[in-house]
């Protein structure tokens, strides 16, 4: 009865239906001639209908008014960013009720969902329109053409050395594409991912009366987390439900995360 009743209260974020988005692959030395690229900001996803500000999970975002009231009619996807190596202060942002806290941040936009042309063109349409409504909330992402694979190596290496999460790799003639996709691809040291708790599994001999893994869910299918946990997250465990952010090495013959780690919970509904 209890394990029902836990089910109950987080039913809505279990079946919660998540935006339908791009969404990166991985660069595995793909061809990427007259490809661009930029840095991976480490942030939480904004998406902007045009009205509302929305997480990645399809949840409103409590934005003051005074953030997006220059934002435009039309949909900007991208990350609301403040600085590397800063995601726990931007999630405390996004998730408080302090909105002063919020000119902090900005939405790094990175494409123009419906909007007409190559990815140049499309974001072209935002700075137009920004340049007649100017905001300080609202930033676009430079695209730099990448001229070999050396040039590549060095922008990473660069961004890794200033502790930044990656580079993202775009094939600018790409339209928007909804999903997983091959023409939009992340470049970095480790890779990470997001999935559903969906259960969790007590432990044994250190780890007796405490969690001692869970089961998660995504698009590669279920499977369980058992490392990266400290004693005190081992006590009170991301809840069934929750949206977490693991890092793994690649995957298994069978398609599943190897060497699956938990690094946080992803809190921005």
């Amino acid at each position: 009865m209890k394990r029902f009743l836990l089910l109950c209260l987080f039913i809505p974020n279990l079946f919660a239906q998540p935006l339908n988005l791009m969404l990166l692959e991985h660069y595995k030395n793909q061809n990427i001639t007259y490809w661009v690229m930029s840095e991976k900001l480490d942030g939480i996803r904004g998406f902007w209908n045009g009205k509302t500000l929305l997480s990645r999970q399809a949840y409103p975002l409590s934005a003051p008014n005074y953030f997006t009231k220059n934002f435009p009619p039309f949909e900007i996807d991208g990350e609301l960013f403040s600085g590397r190596d800063q995601f726990s202060q931007i999630s405390s942002i996004i998730r408080g009720s302090n909105s002063e806290k919020w000119q902090k941040l900005k939405l790094y936009v990175f494409d123009v969902p419906n909007a007409k042309g190559d990815l140049f063109s499309r974001l072209q349409k935002l700075e137009n329109y920004l340049n007649e409504h100017p905001t300080p909330y609202i930033k676009i992402i430079k695209q730099i053409p990448i001229k070999n694979k050396a040039h590549l190596t060095s922008f990473f290496q660069e961004i890794q050395s200033l502790k930044g999460e990656g580079v993202v790799i775009r094939n600018p003639k790409s339209p928007y594409i909804k999903g997983r996709s091959a023409q939009i691809l992340k470049f970095k040291a480790v890779y990470d991912d997001e999935c559903t708790v969906i259960s969790h599994h007590i432990g044994k001999g250190k780890y007796k009366d405490k969690m001692g893994s869970l089961s998660c869910q995504n698009e590669y299918g279920t499977f369980k987390i058992g490392s990266g946990f400290s004693d005190k997250e081992r006590e009170n465990p991301p809840q069934i439900g929750t949206l977490i952010t693991y890092k793994y090495r690649g995957f298994t013959s069978k398609g599943k995360p190897r060497f699956a780690t938990y690094w946080r919970i992803r809190q921005d509904k």
